[in-house]
């Protein structure tokens, strides 16, 4: 199973299922990464059992789910703009090893 070939049906059959306009499915699709980063958060906080109301309420295996949920959601969200979300993804991580590992000019 190729990740990007899944996101790209499954972006595919959101769209077929969405009467939103384009601009506004890609703004709802936004919004749910956002939902999909807060429901990390909480699982973060419930491993840590930082919160004493509800102590341990999540464990890392949850938060590793969370997290994976973030990642497809975002890149279904390229997809359904009609980017090509591999290529997308591919020319982005590039970008951070180039900012990321290459030293920094010396004056």
């Amino acid at each position: 199973m190729d990740i990007f070939d899944t996101i790209n049906s499954l972006a595919q059959s959101l769209n077929s299922l969405s009467t939103a306009p384009p601009e506004q499915a890609a703004t709802l699709q936004a919004l749910k990464v956002s939902e999909e980063a807060g429901e990390l958060a909480e699982a973060v906080i419930g491993a840590l059992a930082a919160n004493p109301r509800k102590g341990a309420s999540h464990s890392w295996e949850d938060v590793y789910g969370e997290a994976c949920d973030v990642a497809v959601t975002a890149l279904i969200l390229l997809a359904r703009r009609g980017e090509d979300p591999r290529q997308r993804m591919e020319a982005h991580l590039q970008h951070l090893v180039q900012r990321s590992l290459t030293p920094a000019p010396t004056a």
